[in-house]
């Protein structure tokens, strides 16, 4: 069995809401509020959940490009919270990530080559001819013309645009990469295409990735574990198979339900969730997705359910639960 490469312990990021002409602090929006789960080397974690629950904080929160609130991040052992600046920028060779929307990520004024040399440039790595060889034995492997380079990248389209991203991302050998919703923004025929290169990097360097997305049935086809997020806070976690054949929270079940089948003969009853989001600036007391519920009891109201092990036992595998009548709706 592989060794857990990170771990993330009771992760919280609240940011400051600020009003008024002296811009005081007149509250906070809790888009992380106490995350925890692990990932061992050579896996794939599917983060899912409607827009706003907090997933993209997540990744971002890990990589440190916001200062988390409280919590740890243990990246192959290294308490990542206490790493001065220095220490960090050495890390980041492990740890990379895969923004959503390829027409923003990538700086439309410098050519190719320089945004995929820029890496190297940074950590002092190969000289100036090695890293041209580099830079075309990247666009090679992401599926690109090698003497490419030298174009700029507003002259792709967007699926090129989203493996140069890739490429970027690959190019140190990272251990972790953090894929956050890279495929919602390109056509649905460019999505597969991306998916199955990311599958065959992972395959081919071992990569263990963090897979942010919305879209269960893309999580389903690239992930090993899933983790259902909800205002901040992760509500089922369990194997990709698990969660789509025996889900147990009423979230869950929803999203689950509105995944559209192939076959249009065939009806799908969805469930059909009623009312808003609540605002992450004041979530509601006890669970919180008691709001919008369709189980939802007085218990619910009052008391926080834990994410524990779901009882009864799911054919031995983990999957853990925050819901207070689990097994019996």
């Amino acid at each position: 069995m592989s060794e857990t490469l990170l771990e993330i312990k009771n992760l919280k990021m609240h940011f400051p809401v600020r009003t008024g002409v002296l811009r005081r602090r007149t509250g906070k929006v809790y888009a992380v509020d106490d995350v925890s789960f692990s990932i061992r080397s050579g896996e794939t974690l599917g983060l899912v959940g409607e827009s706003g629950c907090g997933k993209t904080t997540v990744g971002r929160t890990i990589m440190r490009l916001y200062e988390p609130t409280d919590g740890k991040v243990f990246f192959n052992g290294r308490n990542m919270s206490s790493l001065s600046y220095k220490e960090l920028r050495g890390l980041r060779k492990e740890m990379q990530m895969i923004f959503q929307d390829p027409f923003e990520s990538l700086n439309s004024r410098h050519t190719v080559g320089y945004i995929l040399e820029e890496p190297f440039v940074i950590h002092g790595i190969h000289t100036s001819k090695e890293r041209k060889i580099e830079v075309e034995k990247l666009l090679e492997k992401v599926g690109l013309p090698g003497n490419s380079a030298d174009r700029f990248s507003h002259e792709f389209s967007g699926g090129q645009r989203q493996r140069i991203g890739i490429a970027r991302a690959i190019a140190l050998r990272p251990s972790l990469i953090i894929c956050d919703e890279p495929v919602s923004a390109l056509d649905v025929s460019i999505q597969s295409q991306i998916l199955n290169l990311l599958l065959d990097l992972q395959q081919e360097m071992n990569l263990t990735y963090i897979f942010i997305a919305h879209d269960l049935a893309v999580v389903k086809h690239v992930s090993d574990w899933i983790a259902v997020m909800y205002l901040g806070k992760i509500v089922e976690y369990t194997d990709a198979d698990t969660i789509y054949e025996s889900p147990l929270h009423p979230y869950t079940r929803a999203l689950i339900s509105a995944i559209p089948l192939p076959n249009p003969r065939i009806k799908k009853k969805k469930k059909i969730l009623t009312g808003d989001v609540p605002s992450p600036i004041n979530p509601p007391s006890g669970c919180r997705f008691h709001t919008r519920c369709p189980h939802s009891a007085k218990l619910c109201t009052s008391e926080e359910p834990e994410l524990e092990e779901a009882k009864p036992s799911t054919g031995g595998k983990t999957h853990l639960v925050a819901c207070h009548f689990t097994g019996k709706i």
